[in-house]
């Protein structure tokens, strides 16, 4: 009788016996997995370590001290919309958009006509009253002499008293007859200075050295002061003067206290890069903007550039110091954490054709979070953080971002 451990016993005859088809399977079979395992384990060797990567950049001392950032934007503080205090239709128009003027500069000049014929009639009639004034100082001349004569005479009893008081009406007369021509000649002198300033007022003048930057009218257009008509125009040009420009620059009411004015700053336009500007605070605006929980400042600068431009947009730093020439060059920096090693031996993984390699470099001042490096070119990609595993020539991987 047979018991169940019988049944499981091992055929060593079936075990050891393959059929042809099943043994060329395994003698493909296993070659093929090898090469796979092969393959992939060269391909994890090669693929490289993930690393951060950071950049050589462009830096100023002056960061090193800046003790804070604002924006704002460049305002001339002397502006003026030109205009008439008459009305007028403009004839002649001698600026445009960016044209320099002097102050006293005539820019435009309305229709005068009508003006320039009043002037002529105060003249004239400043010339008539002259020659009046004449008349009656030969007038008087003629009475004085009629008069001293009756006066001699009346001494001697030879003419009656009623031919002295006769001669020395006349006198008088004659005497109030000047002052009443030399009144009016002052009162057409003064006429004449009314048209004289009626017929500049037709002229319009340049208030202020300056820059033209905007035209608002041309010729033919009805100048009035007041603008009530639908075609209209107030203003002929809108003058600046560049001179005067300053950083109007909004500040934070929590950053506040570390503004004070004469403090030195410097300035960063968009549309000047590379060009960095000395210059003081000027003002603190004694009011806040509640909207924006922030105060205006004003920069006033050292050395203007000619280059600037009213509502051109700028960058201020706000320094703890006055900022040296030295410090306005500029230095090629990295993040502190991308230097391996320190004095001589100080260097930096750059990365090349997807490996890294050592680059030595020389270590300058620390600015925050960078440090000045010599030695790498701007722009040059660095292992950032380097590991134990990232050595000279290691493969690596730039980690996205």
């Amino acid at each position: 009788m047979s018991t169940p451990l019988d049944k499981l016993r091992i055929d060593k005859d079936t075990l050891f016996t393959e059929s042809p088809r099943r043994r060329r399977f395994w003698l493909i079979a296993i070659p093929l997995l090898a090469l796979l395992v092969i393959i992939v384990a060269y391909g994890l060797r090669n693929r490289g370590v993930t690393v951060e990567t950071t950049a050589v950049a462009t830096v100023y001392p002056t960061q090193g001290f800046t003790v804070l950032n604002a924006s704002g934007y460049l305002v001339a503080q002397r502006k003026a919309a030109v205009a008439s205090k008459i009305t007028g239709r403009l004839e002649w128009l001698g600026v445009e958009e960016g044209s320099r003027v002097t102050a006293g500069q005539v820019l435009a000049r309305l229709e005068n006509q009508d003006l320039a014929a009043t002037l002529e009639q105060a003249r004239a009639a400043r010339h008539n009253a002259e020659a009046l004034v004449e008349q009656a100082k030969a007038e008087q001349d003629d009475a004085e002499r009629a008069f001293r004569r009756q006066s001699e005479l009346i001494a001697q009893g030879i003419v009656a008293r009623a031919d002295y008081d006769l001669a020395e009406a006349r006198h008088r007369r004659a005497v109030a007859g000047v002052r009443a021509a030399s009144a009016q000649v002052n009162s057409t002198a003064a006429a004449i200075r009314g048209a004289e300033t009626a017929y500049e007022y037709s002229r319009i003048r340049a208030p202020f050295n300056g820059v033209v930057l905007t035209k608002n009218a041309d010729v033919g257009d009805i100048i009035t002061p007041l603008g009530a008509a639908a075609t209209s125009k107030s203003a002929v040009v809108t003058l600046a003067d560049l001179s005067s420009l300053q950083v109007e620059a909004d500040v934070s009411e929590s950053s506040l206290s570390q503004v004070s004015t004469g403090q030195p700053c410097e300035v960063t336009l968009d549309a000047l890069p590379g060009v960095r500007l000395r210059g003081v605070v000027h003002t603190i605006v004694p009011t806040a903007d509640r909207t924006k929980a922030s105060v205006m400042v004003k920069v006033r600068f050292l050395e203007p550039d000619p280059r600037m431009l009213p509502e051109m947009s700028a960058k201020v730093a706000f320094l703890s110091r006055q900022a040296s020439a030295d410090d306005q060059k500029p230095r090629r920096a990295v993040l502190a954490a991308a230097v391996i090693g320190n004095g001589k031996d100080a260097a930096v993984l750059v990365i090349k054709d997807g490996r890294a390699r050592r680059q030595p470099v020389s270590v300058g001042q620390k600015l925050g979070d960078l440090v000045v490096v010599e030695g790498v070119a701007n722009g040059v990609q660095l292992v950032l953080r380097p590991l134990d595993k990232v050595k000279d020539g290691t493969r690596v991987v730039v980690k996205d971002r």
